[in-house]
């Protein structure tokens, strides 16, 4: 395990919490100072880190890797952060998207033309983790003259079939 700056700020935080908890049950501070100390390592790793990882959305981050990415589908979003900050796919044209992305997964619809508008594509990204995540993450690539000019991510609405039911 590497020791960081905010693992041992969370640490002093949980022992201070057990310790003033500890010291309602028994106005020893001594023994609670001991029990405290004991039982930090403990209540970090089992209740407050837990709790942490529920309420945080923290995920890792990658960089554009066209093999993971269609092997991968519900990891897209560890990716995709990198790829429209880097620029990897701009002024890429449309075959060059089908051999890194595949093809696209569906078309934006235009209400003006009351179609599906071939010049934006999109792609879905997986599911960010998290405790309260009600969304998708999704990527919409725009096309130019058959050259991308545009990406712009989106989160949709997660639904399932049985819903209506």
């Amino acid at each position: 395990m590497i020791i960081t700056p905010l693992l041992v700020i969370f640490l002093i935080v949980v022992f201070i919490l057990l310790f003033l908890f500890l010291n309602t049950v028994d106005k020893r501070k001594w023994l609670s100072g001991i029990i405290s100390l004991i039982l930090t390592p403990f209540a970090f790793f089992f209740i407050f880190y837990p709790f942490l990882n529920i309420i945080s959305s923290y995920h890792y981050q990658k960089y554009f890797d066209s093999e993971a990415w269609l092997e991968q589908p519900a990891l897209r979003y560890e990716m995709i952060d990198h790829t429209v900050a880097s620029d990897t796919l701009m002024t890429a044209s449309k075959k060059q998207i089908t051999a890194l992305l595949g093809e696209a997964e569906w078309l934006t619809w235009d209400e003006a033309k009351n179609t599906h508008d071939t010049n934006k594509w999109n792609y879905g990204l997986g599911i960010k983790p998290g405790a309260f995540t009600g969304e998708r993450e999704c990527v919409e690539i725009t096309f130019k003259n058959d050259t991308v000019v545009a990406l712009k991510t989106y989160q949709e609405d997660i639904t399932f079939e049985n819903e209506n039911e």
